[in-house]
């Protein structure tokens, strides 16, 4: 492997680091298409941060795009608490809006932003390691720098909130009567999966924001049903995913984020597959 390859792999690892630890929330939460309306609706903010800015890359795109995701979660969350629509139609009506809204700012504004509907949809991983910043005088890949700083953030989120965020997880009520804010936390949940995923967006694009966010911890779930050890097993599938789909995506010469896709869903078929075969074996 190329030091560039290093950077590729080490970059979809932090990434699914943060998305699997989050991701393991939001699948228990009943959640798990939410990370995939946000990573769409992130759109018109980074296309407004452009149009302010002239800058597609900066604290102000993640504030602006995070923002934009934070308010589909809002506008959705508002339209299931009128009772006219269900929490899943809800959240299909909010993010298309907002993500056409993004489309045509971009048709029609921003054209010179570079933000082709491809890289969106499929992400630019593979030419993350030429984007560099200056680091004591050493060139360093500003996605890596990124991913590696959100990876921590998620880290330190998950264990500073560990209490609170799995008691509201399993019991809303009774992580609301016993003082530990379960509402609150769950607010504070949704905002940090819209931040990662403008951070994911950048990197690997759409498509690959939901597989990062859900396979892993769907396949974690497949194999273990404490919280803990589900929430590091997701994290191990990303890794693997992450590197076994870089390597066969050389082999292939094909697509290194649809690759690494693709592999987590066959991870997921394989514990899938051990999970039926160990309930046959136990079944009398």
């Amino acid at each position: 492997m190329t030091g560039d390859d290093v950077v590729i792999v080490l970059i979809a690892g932090l990434l699914s680091t943060s998305c699997a630890l989050l991701g393991g929330f939001l699948m228990l939460r009943r959640q798990a298409l939410l990370p995939d309306a946000v990573s769409h609706a992130v759109l018109p903010g980074i296309v407004l941060v452009f149009l302010l800015t002239g800058e597609r890359a900066s604290a102000a795109t993640v504030l602006g795009a995070t923002a934009f995701g934070v308010a589909c979660v809002a506008g959705a969350e508002w339209l299931r608490r009128t009772g006219v629509v269900a929490s899943d139609a809800a959240l299909a009506l909010a993010f298309p809006a907002l993500f056409s809204l993004g489309v045509l700012g971009i048709s029609g504004f921003a054209s010179g932003a570079h933000i082709d509907l491809d890289s969106a949809i499929y992400g630019d991983i593979t030419f993350a390691p030429l984007r560099t910043a200056d680091v004591l005088g050493t060139p360093v890949p500003t996605s890596l720098l990124v991913t590696g700083l959100t990876a921590v953030c998620t880290v330190l989120f998950v264990t500073l909130l560990w209490r609170p965020l799995s008691s509201a997880t399993f019991d809303p009520d009774f992580a609301e009567l016993s003082g530990l804010r379960g509402a609150l936390v769950g607010r504070v949940l949704l905002v940090v999966v819209a931040g990662t995923a403008v951070v994911a967006f950048d990197s690997v694009g759409a498509i690959l924001v939901i597989t990062f966010f859900v396979v892993p911890a769907a396949t974690a779930r497949l194999l273990t049903h404490r919280l803990g050890p589900m929430l590091a097993v997701a994290v191990g599938v990303g890794w693997i995913s992450s590197f076994a789909g870089h390597r066969a995506a050389l082999a292939l010469d094909s697509s290194v984020a649809g690759t690494i896709g693709l592999t987590a869903g066959a991870l997921f078929t394989v514990a899938l597959a051990a999970s039926r075969i160990a309930r046959h074996r136990t079944t009398p």
